[in-house]
């Protein structure tokens, strides 16, 4: 090896061993968080009827080891705190449309004027591009209507109104909600 140049991977076995030892505790924390988040789900869904839990603790488990596997094949994974951003501005802008809409409901001359648009994604494909498909399907007075490659038609109920800037802030939301997942280390450096 040339002088100054370091090995980026450690061929010693300890080396090996302390990696897959910090390895293995992620993916225990990995599932005991989740576990946990599922079994609250569960036990809110079921009033805390002890009962369910003969049904509730393999759904648990299995919900858990489904999502650590699914998770592992995502390119992108969620980012904690771009998501706590991204929940309260989706509250605001379902309670503003849901607002715009009964108002356009119940307007006398119920001003709508329904349109597709073609919106183009600069999102990277996979899960944040669903995510956003969704989120846009969940805000009232828009619909998505087909992911393309890098366009999502969008059914909204006033082509007048700024559709495309909410989009976009929808988006930059997404985009903060993701990282791409760093590529696995080869070794432990140094």
């Amino acid at each position: 090896m040339e002088e100054g140049a370091r090995s980026t991977k450690d061929d010693s076995p300890s080396g090996y061993h302390e990696q897959d030892q910090r390895q293995g505790w992620r993916f225990v924390l990995q599932f005991g968080a989740r576990s946990a988040l599922l079994a609250l789900f569960w036990w809110i869904l079921s009033n805390g009827n002890l009962a369910s839990w003969a049904i509730g603790g393999p759904t648990v488990l299995l919900g858990t080891g489904s999502s650590l596997l699914l998770s592992h094949r995502m390119k992108h994974q969620l980012r904690l705190t771009g998501l706590i951003s991204f929940v309260p501005f989706f509250f605001w802008r379902s309670l503003c449309g849901s607002i715009d809409v009964a108002r356009r409901a119940l307007h006398p001359k119920m001003p709508l004027e329904p349109a597709f648009i073609d919106y183009n994604l600069s999102l990277p494909n996979g899960a944040p591009r669903l995510f956003m498909a969704n989120a846009v399907s969940l805000l009232p007075g828009t619909l998505s209507a087909e992911l393309l490659e890098s366009c999502l038609k969008v059914h909204v109920l006033d082509a007048k109104a700024d559709v495309v800037g909410e989009l976009q802030s929808l988006e930059s939301r997404v985009a903060a909600a993701f990282a791409p997942k760093p590529p696995p280390s080869v070794g432990l450096g140094e």
